[in-house]
């Protein structure tokens, strides 16, 4: 907020303020959304497989980036109301455990759309293999090591986020793991044609590829969305950090409550992308409804 306000003052751009209204609408449909998810995929038996565990691990990093903007903005009114200080002890320790949190999502959706983008790549390339490579228990464990890795990480750069040099490598980290899935899918892409042409003998074999190939392209909308949705709040901590007095980048910071809002957006869209390309999981989202009412 210091630096927002810094930057009135150095440049002619309006600050961009998002009503809280909004703010906490996105957030609870974001959180509904994904919690609708994870109990879809618990009920069915049939989902029940490492690709799903992924996509349930995807919408948690979701969950979580909505519960911290939501928690963030309660904050911000109790202290506009007088009922919590913007200097008190708690309240730091307080914005640290949301910093923690935040950086925890960013961490667990990279890591996980990695762990979706590798078990593509299995699905595509080693298909006759796959169920004995990707084992449900490897699936598990692959996802323990993320999140121990993710919560550990989200708590020293929290602590330590002040330092220049917790800063470039929590930013360059994001950078360089979209790099490392956007060659991995390039690459699926590339030779999918010659490894079709190997398998065609078999029976199943365009159905299979077919599968696969769908599988490959809802990967690249989740990355795409993901780019979309984060790429400009990353931004904002780069040039927060190292050109805060700049007039350029206190326009661009002018913005901050925008890229806030797309963030959420993701929880938002990513359930989407699940039910429009998943007839199981649709069919599941169907027989969940149908019993409710």
């Amino acid at each position: 907020e210091n630096i927002s306000d810094f930057s009135l003052n150095i440049t002619d751009c309006t600050q961009v303020v998002v009503p809280e209204e909004v703010f906490f609408t996105v957030a609870a449909v974001g959180i509904l959304e994904n919690l609708l998810v994870l109990i879809a995929v618990i009920r069915n038996k049939n989902l029940h497989l490492p690709m799903y565990f992924f996509i349930c691990s995807l919408a948690i990093s979701d969950m979580l980036g909505s519960l911290y903007k939501t928690l963030e903005n309660i904050f911000i009114i109790l202290c506009k109301m007088g009922y919590l200080t913007r200097r008190g002890d708690f309240e730091k320790k307080l914005d640290d455990a949301m910093d923690s949190m935040f950086i925890l999502s960013l961490l667990g959706s990279i890591f996980s759309l990695l762990a979706i983008a590798a078990d593509r790549y299995i699905t595509i390339f080693y298909a006759l293999r796959y169920h004995n490579i990707m084992t449900l228990r490897r699936a598990l464990v692959i996802l323990a090591i993320i999140w121990t890795f993710c919560a550990g990480s989200s708590i020293a750069i929290a602590l330590f986020s002040y330092e220049v040099a917790t800063v470039i490598p929590f930013t360059i980290l994001f950078p360089l793991m979209m790099f490392f899935i956007l060659c991995l899918y390039v690459h699926m892409f590339l030779l999918a044609r010659a490894h079709a042409k190997k398998i065609a003998t078999l029976p199943t074999s365009a159905v299979h590829q077919r599968t696969n190939m769908k599988g490959a392209i809802t990967l690249t909308i989740f990355l795409g969305v993901f780019l979309c949705c984060w790429a400009p709040f990353v931004l904002h901590i780069l040039l927060a950090k190292f050109c805060p007095h700049n007039p350029y980048c206190a326009c661009y910071m002018s913005i901050f409550h925008v890229n806030g809002t797309l963030i959420m957006c993701n929880a938002i869209i990513d359930p989407m992308i699940y039910a429009f390309r998943s007839p199981e999981l649709r069919s599941t989202f169907k027989k969940m409804f149908c019993c409710a009412r």
